[in-house]
């Protein structure tokens, strides 16, 4: 349904009424043959407005059945290109996650195995990754975000306390079990602590092939060259000396 302006010397109340089909015609063919109107551009924003608006994902949707991505490619897009389809073949559209990570190597006691598009090409174009991850006792996934996507995880063994702190600065959180789901909007500072006894395994996705992931406390303080401690000082409201033996536990 379109609205057009009647006469100005109409009662305001009648200034927009719905058209019946034919109206609209005479109306459509009437601003065609006088294209530099007021009313006919008028009648173009109305149309523009009146248009569907596309649905927005975290990736474009795919064009094709599938696009095994080209790791090797020398060309550089937004994303990667496509291998031929006649090279690939069944392996490249299965991913093993079913291997526990090694939590042991560092103070964090957890690891990260990504089935993003770098580990799992078949996933190009498609906007969908997963991560295993994986909690010794205490283990901790730390405060981190996702640009590019919303993440959702499946708690598969051990206690997790899930946590999320929103734009308005508003914290989220709750111990979750096996067989419990949590999601976190995209871009949110979150982060998964084992609370239990033993090991811990969660499993998320997210809608893109390369989420991306900002570790808070590894870009603050380890990031090359070195943020300047005059602002880490500054907006942590500390000396020096607390930002020298922070960044040097990052290798800053």
């Amino acid at each position: 349904m379109i609205f057009i302006l009647q006469p100005q010397n109409q009662p305001k109340t009648y200034l927009l009424q719905s058209c019946t089909l034919k109206k609209k015609q005479e109306f459509l063919a009437a601003m065609m043959k006088s294209s530099n109107s007021p009313l006919y551009l008028l009648s173009c924003l109305l149309m523009l407005l009146l248009l569907p608006v596309p649905s927005l994902s975290a990736d474009p949707d795919s064009l094709q059945d599938f696009c095994v991505a080209d790791l090797n490619a020398s060309i550089s897009i937004n994303g990667f290109p496509c291998i031929p389809a006649s090279k690939v073949n069944a392996s490249d559209f299965f991913f093993d996650l079913s291997k526990e990570g090694v939590t042991n190597t560092s103070n964090l006691n957890s690891s990260v195995t990504p089935a993003n598009v770098l580990a799992f090409p078949a996933v190009n174009t498609l906007g969908i990754s997963m991560n295993r991850v994986d909690f010794g006792p205490g283990g901790l996934n730390p405060p981190h975000s996702h640009p590019r996507a919303t993440e959702m995880g499946l708690v598969v063994e051990g206690s997790i306390l899930v946590g999320f702190v929103t734009t308005s600065n508003v914290y989220y959180s709750k111990v979750l079990t096996a067989g419990e789901v949590f999601v976190i909007p995209t871009g949110l500072v979150h982060f998964q602590k084992n609370v239990g006894n033993g090991k811990g395994i969660v499993f998320t996705s997210f809608n893109s092939q390369m989420p991306g992931v900002v570790i808070s406390s590894t870009t603050l303080f380890g990031s090359q060259p070195p943020m300047p401690n005059e602002v880490l000082t500054q907006a942590f409201q500390v000396d020096d000396a607390v930002v020298n033996s922070i960044k040097s536990k990052f290798g800053s």
